[in-house]
């Protein structure tokens, strides 16, 4: 029996280098790729979102005189100089809606978004100038913005594009109201926010309302929580409302991720050894209450066939969903085991102990990677039932001899 146990030991250590080796080579294709394919999702669908309130300011020009010393003589002179005046924003209503429209690309999921924007701000001409230019920074340079809204005070005012900003020039009366309504349709990447303004900013009467057609809201670092959450069919629907905040802070909303296909199989290649080493444990106690032969060869058939379960795992994310791909492993190993366990010991072991225990150790345990949070959990349940359950079966052997105690 000694050398039995050491052969398979010897099995699990060598199956265990072969899954450090495939999880490897499973993560490495991974993140490899991702150092691509992140820059080209957002090169072409676009990239995480920051809007910014526009900003209003106003221009005058008023002569000014210079002293200069030309050739020991103190002349003066009339320059013009440009003063300018940024004005304070009164109040703001936005609305944002966000549709989570997450792509695959090789073995990860991106996080991309939809988002419906619109604003109308209020801003005062304290100034003692006419001269009004209203500029409206983009989140983000690399991105598209279609049906674009850039109306003041109801009209339509013509605007240039520059810089990674929209912008108008107008008139308007000293002490007057300029009331700015704007809006796009855009699409992103990973985050959306809204910030006030560079560093601690005072807002007046501001209310945001967002919405989302996904339920796993959560919010960047650095972000405030809504002052009102309400929940929809389809999702969430948030308010932000402040009557006047002075706050460093930003908003923002983080879209959730689906499971990435590539480093799930890979952690799930990890534990592996994990999961061989219940189901060799559980396996030689049976075949041992029973006096079921098992060479180390059977052992090693059996150990392959885990790693098939792996094997294919790491491969076939690649082409559908991370759920069709662990049925079907799974199927594929549980068939290779009770297949070969048919024809060695006979169909009840096959169908009834050894598939129960591959249903357990692979397929239970390594299901238990989708719940994140409770992996280890599940892992911990399932070795303290196996523990208890080993000790039911054996708790009449008698360890000193060779036969079952009679009690």
């Amino acid at each position: 029996m000694t050398r039995t146990v050491l052969a398979i030991i010897a099995i699990l250590l060598c199956t265990t280098l072969a899954w450090t080796i495939l999880g490897a080579t499973i993560m490495a294709r991974s993140f490899s790729a991702d150092s691509g394919l992140s820059s080209r999702v957002a090169s072409a669908w676009g990239g995480p979102q920051q809007q910014s309130p526009p900003s209003v300011v106003t221009t005058r020009v008023v002569p000014k005189f210079v002293e200069e010393n030309v050739n020991g003589r103190i002349t003066t002179r009339s320059v013009q100089e440009t003063i300018t005046r940024t004005l304070p924003l009164e109040r703001t209503r936005m609305r944002t809606a966000l549709d989570l429209e997450q792509r695959q690309k090789g073995l990860l999921w991106f996080a991309t978004y939809r988002v419906a924007w619109s604003a109308q701000y209020l801003f005062r001409n304290d100034s003692d100038s006419d001269n009004v230019t209203i500029r409206l920074a983009f989140p983000a340079p690399e991105a598209i913005y279609d049906d674009l809204v850039f109306k003041v005070d109801g009209q339509v005012v013509p605007v240039t594009t520059a810089n990674g900003a929209v912008s108008a020039s107008l008139k308007r009366a000293p002490g007057s109201l300029i009331r700015l309504e704007t809006g796009y349709r855009s699409q992103g990447l990973g985050t959306w926010q809204y910030t006030f303004g560079e560093g601690v900013t005072q807002v007046r009467d501001f209310v945001m309302q967002m919405t989302t057609d996904f339920d796993a809201i959560d919010f960047p670092q650095g972000t405030m929580s809504p002052t009102l959450k309400k929940k929809t069919a389809h999702g969430w629907d948030l308010t932000w409302k402040y009557t006047n905040l002075v706050t460093g802070y930003r908003i923002g909303m983080v879209m959730p991720e689906k499971l990435q296909p590539g480093p799930l199989a890979g952690r799930i290649s990890f534990f592996a050894p994990v999961s061989l080493l219940f189901f060799f444990f559980l396996i030689f106690v049976i075949t041992r209450l029973r006096k079921i032969e098992l060479h180390p060869m059977h052992y090693f058939f059996l150990a392959t066939s885990f790693f098939a379960f792996h094997l294919l795992l790491g491969y076939l994310v690649d082409h559908i969903s991370i759920h069709a791909a662990f049925a079907i492993c799974s199927a594929v190993s549980i068939f290779l085991v009770v297949s070969y366990l048919r024809i060695v010991v006979g169909p009840r072991f096959a169908f009834v102990e050894a598939a129960l225990a591959q249903l357990v150790y692979l397929v239970g345990f390594s299901y238990a990677f989708f719940f994140k949070g409770y992996t280890g959990l599940a892992v911990t349940i399932g070795a303290i039932l196996s523990l208890f359950l080993v000790m039911q079966m054996t708790a009449r052997v008698d360890w000193g001899g060779t036969r079952p105690a009679t009690i």
